[in-house]
């Protein structure tokens, strides 16, 4: 097939390059197409002329969207509002990758595709946003604590952290499910092949608080996991200006409906990091 990518730059982004590489893939980071120029995202389709696009681009920066919501509606919801008219003026499906910050994180337990989204940030108001643009036949792909070999992620800093400091602290209020970049975009490009439309929950197995991660990524590094102390989200200093969201657990429900087997525990691609992450 045909297969358009946006934000190749980003984390899942380049996953997905080597992920979709037996198809005829178009990839294109920030620098090559501006999702929100609305004009420039119809020609770049219409030229290509996909049959499936994968939308990986967005702003991620939750804080910094907090900040500027009028740019978080304009790439992250106008944006692939852009994607899929231009998709449907060559006939192509879209598949497009959503947050736990669609959620507000108040569910006791963890929440499912068909679970009524409610965010409390302008981040996951801009992504929600972007969600409501796709059609029946597009597929919605939610991931969560997104870590890989790209890009800037949480293994990263936790492990530049405890190259330069005794002890560490991170929140042990916000619970989750780690996602490893190559992981989910191996998933994203069975989703692709097979095709599947709809809403689907996409993450490593194994929930846990940031406290509890970083600890994980210190044993794997052979550090000393207790140099990793708790800290309730409302101590950190300074505050952070986005609310996160309580309870971030994603049930892969409609893998599972689908009889797809789900991603393996995230300590398995943690290692696999870890191990790359520090090899030189």
């Amino acid at each position: 097939m045909r297969v358009f990518v946006t934000g190749a730059g980003g984390q899942v982004g380049h996953e997905l390059v080597t992920a979709l590489g037996h198809h005829d893939v178009t990839a294109v980071d920030h620098a090559a197409l501006d999702v929100a120029d609305r004009e420039a995202v119809l020609a770049a389709i219409t030229t290509t002329r996909p049959e499936v696009i994968v939308h990986a681009a967005a702003w991620t920066a939750v804080d910094a969207c907090e900040g500027d919501p009028e740019r978080a509606r304009r790439v992250n919801t106008e944006g692939t509002a852009n994607v899929v008219d231009a998709a449907r003026a060559v006939d192509a499906r879209v598949v497009y990758f959503s947050t736990d910050y669609v959620f507000d994180g108040e569910k006791l337990g963890p929440y499912v595709e068909t679970d009524a989204p409610n965010p409390r940030s302008e981040y996951g108001r801009s992504k929600l946003g972007g969600e409501l643009a796709l059609g029946a036949d597009d597929t919605i792909v939610r991931i969560s604590w997104v870590c890989g070999l790209h890009g800037n992620n949480m293994v990263k800093t936790i492990l530049r952290l405890a190259a330069t400091h005794d002890t560490l602290q991170f929140v042990d209020d916000q619970r989750g499910h780690p996602t490893f970049a190559d992981d989910a975009a191996g998933m994203v490009a069975r989703l692709v092949d097979e095709p599947r439309s709809g809403t689907f929950h996409v993450t490593n197995q194994g929930a846990v608080s940031w406290f509890e991660f970083a600890q994980s990524v210190l044993t794997a590094a052979d550090l000393d996991p207790a140099r990793v102390s708790p800290i309730a989200t409302a101590d950190l200093v300074p505050a952070r200006p986005a609310p996160r969201p309580t309870n971030s657990v994603l049930d892969n429900a409609a893998l599972r409906a689908a009889g797809i087997t789900l991603l393996p525990d995230f300590h398995e691609p943690l290692h696999r990091l870890v191990r790359e992450l520090t090899a030189s």
